[in-house]
């Protein structure tokens, strides 16, 4: 027994950091923001009132959340949606291991090491350029379109990862079911189909998983590519009533309601798609 602790003491000390570091910025404002929920706090007094359920009754009336919560859910759609077809695509078309598909997969990859902000306002360039080169209008400055246009500067960073995650999946299914399936006569599409696909739908269930958490705490691009009521999402809502609102107590309020709503869908989807798998 001793023999193990001291072996595994070694693993624990490099974990502590990623640890502390957790509790010290996730769960322990977590848990001191939860009180607030139940205050009438502006954020910068001393003192504050308990209001009881007040705040969790405004939510309901409030006219900006169903635009938010419409704004957000449309933009983790069209992300995930996207972000998993263009990322097994790209991890078809570079699964073998060559000199050339090497650097496709760096070259893919590469947006998703850049931060949100930086890739926000490049690809928010990028758009306007082309728009301005062939005349068209920025969706990004069409109140309609705002959506879709900052789904697409996600789609551009995140959709290389999605494809590392489905050429590990590839990559690991055996060459000798392609093999027999060909001596089968099985076409390709047939092979991809009946072998790939349900081979690979762990690393589905992983890509999903974490676009949707990534999706649903939409911040960064609503807040750098376009500022307004067309593209805010819950979570911009959430950080206007905290700071520049003064409203620190009905926003910790939101916020709690959307944390819970979000461990909800995630938990949810993320189960069903292993017990499908399984």
């Amino acid at each position: 027994m001793k023999r193990y602790w001291k072996r595994e003491r070694v693993y624990l000390l490099f974990l502590l950091p990623t640890v502390l570091f957790m509790i010290v910025f996730l769960y322990y404002p977590l848990i001191r923001g939860i009180p607030i929920a139940f205050t009438d706090w502006d954020g910068f007094s001393k003192t504050s009132n308990f209001v009881g359920l007040d705040n969790f009754k405004r939510i309901l009336r409030d006219i900006n959340i169903p635009r938010d919560l419409k704004n957000t859910l449309l933009f983790t759609a069209i992300e995930t949606v996207i972000c998993n077809v263009i990322g097994l695509a790209m991890a078809l078309a570079v699964k073998k291991a060559t000199k050339l598909n090497n650097l496709l997969r760096t070259l893919f990859f590469m947006p998703f090491v850049i931060s949100l902000v930086l890739s926000s306002y490049m690809v928010q360039y990028l758009i306007y350029q082309v728009c301005q080169t062939f005349s068209w209008t920025s969706p990004l400055a069409v109140p309609s379109q705002v959506i879709p246009g900052l789904a697409l500067i996600a789609i551009w960073r995140d959709s290389g990862y999605c494809m590392i995650i489905y050429i590990a999946a590839i990559l690991g299914v055996d060459e000798s079911m392609y093999e027999s399936a060909s001596i089968e006569g099985a076409t390709r599409f047939q092979q991809f189909r009946k072998i790939t696909m349900p081979m690979i739908v762990p690393a589905f269930t992983a890509n999903v998983t974490l676009l949707l958490s990534w999706g649903l705490k939409l911040f960064d691009y609503s807040m750098t590519a376009v500022k307004g009521d067309a593209s805010e999402s819950i979570n911009v809502y959430v950080y206007r009533m905290i700071f520049p609102g003064y409203q620190a107590g009905y926003g910790q309020a939101v916020a709690l309601v959307w944390l819970i709503v979000v461990f909800i869908i995630t938990n949810f989807v993320s189960k069903t798609l292993r017990k499908k798998s399984s």
